[in-house]
Order: C-alpha cells, then sequence, then structure tokens
C-alpha cells in the first residue's frame, strides 16, 4: 500500500512537471510571435478607426506642405520624406497645455537626438504672431535642437487646412469649421516614412509619451 502511494506521488510529480514544462514552451512561443507580429495600425479616417490589414479601404497620407521655420528657411515635406516624424499644433504665448505639450516633446527629442530617422515638427496655430524670430526665441528657451525638431509658421489658412483635412487635429469631429475658428488640441500624431498617420497620443499625459516613445522604435523596425 506505502509502495503504492510512493508510485501515485511520483506519477502526480511528473504529470505536473510535464504541464508546467509544456505551458513554458507554449506561453515563450506565444511571447514570440507577438514580439515579431508587433505592429501599428494605419488611421485613414478622422474618427481614428485603426486599419491592420493593408488595402482595407483607401491609405489616407499627409498632403505635400511648405512653411517657414524657426531660422526663416522654408521647410516642408519633401525635407521629410523617408523619414518618422511626430507633430503637434501650438502657438508661443499659450499659458496652459502648449508649456506641458513641448516639456514633454522635449523627452522624445532627447531620445532620439542622434537618430536622423525621427523629427519633430510643431507647427503654429497663431501663426499672424508666431513669427520666425518669436519661434525662434521660443526654441531657445525650450532646447529645441534645429536639426531635430522645426516649428513652423506660415498662412493661417493653409495650416488649419492641412491639419483639420491631413493631420484630423481638430477634436470638433463633424463641425464645419474654418481658420477663423480657433485650432487648439493637445494631440500628438505619429507619423510613418510613407507619411502615412500611425499614431495617436494625449500629449499631456507622460504615459502617452513613453508610449509614443516605443512605438517609435516599432516603426523603425518596420521600416
Amino acid at each position: 500500500m506505502l509502495q503504492r502511494s510512493k508510485y501515485a506521488a511520483i506519477a502526480v510529480f511528473l504529470s505536473a512537471a510535464i504541464m508546467m514544462l509544456l505551458a513554458t514552451t507554449f506561453t515563450g512561443s506565444a511571447v514570440k510571435t507577438a514580439e515579431s507580429e508587433l505592429r501599428l495600425p494605419v488611421y485613414n479616417t478622422a474618427d481614428f478607426t485603426p486599419v491592420w490589414r493593408e488595402g482595407d479601404g483607401n491609405t489616407h497620407t499627409i498632403s505635400p506642405f511648405r512653411f517657414t521655420d524657426q531660422s526663416g528657411n522654408s521647410f516642408g515635406s519633401d525635407e521629410l520624406n523617408g523619414k518618422i516624424y511626430v507633430v503637434d499644433f501650438f502657438f508661443t504665448s499659450c499659458p496652459g497645455l502648449c508649456p506641458i505639450l513641448t516639456a514633454n516633446l522635449g523627452s522624445v527629442q532627447k531620445a532620439f537626438k542622434d537618430d536622423p530617422n525621427v523629427m519633430l515638427v510643431s507647427f503654429s496655430v497663431t501663426p499672424e504672431t508666431d513669427s520666425s524670430s518669436v519661434l525662434k526665441k521660443y526654441a531657445d528657451s525650450h532646447s529645441i535642437i534645429y536639426d531635430k525638431w522645426r516649428l513652423l509658421t506660415g498662412s493661417r489658412k493653409e495650416i488649419y487646412t492641412l491639419a483639420r483635412q491631413s493631420y484630423f487635429a481638430d477634436e470638433d469631429l463633424g463641425l464645419q469649421l474654418n481658420e477663423n475658428d480657433f485650432l487648439h488640441t493637445e494631440n500628438i500624431l505619429l507619423i510613418d516614412s510613407h507619411q502615412r498617420i500611425r499614431g495617436l497620443y494625449k500629449g499631456t499625459l507622460k504615459l502617452e509619451i513613453e508610449k509614443l516613445v516605443r512605438e517609435i522604435g516599432v516603426l523603425e523596425k518596420e521600416n
């Protein structure tokens, strides 16, 4: 009787060991598969419905643009060809969200400071007051690196049209708006090297910024 109990205990032990080994093997495979397939959706519409497979509907891309940067130089989509870039909309006299947004983007700049494939682009939503010299002063006060992060000004109508129609930047979804309706959003967008929107983040939240940094890494592996 004692011997039978001993064999039963051994059988239970071996069965448990085998189950643990199988569980570890399958779990490891699942993690590896998940990591190898990690990717970001494409956003083609203003409601930011994620599209996970190529060819699911018309692919939305950012329209060509050209504005003036903080050093008074011409800068546009041609200079961003083949690059991953982060976009936000701000104004230098903003007392509330913009300083937080800019500070958080500073951590993105730091993370990719030595990576030539990643840039940041900030569009002024009050370009009539944010001249190049005003943007330069703002850039200097926030330690913005010129070759890494461009602040853009230009035609208000062109900026607002680009923001609303290309970047889906306005949070008043469904309303008919024009350049006289003020645009202000804390959203940050991630654009891939093919000019497609690949991510949307709340720029005032640190956790969202950390997610953004991780997902830039995902896009770099995709490229």
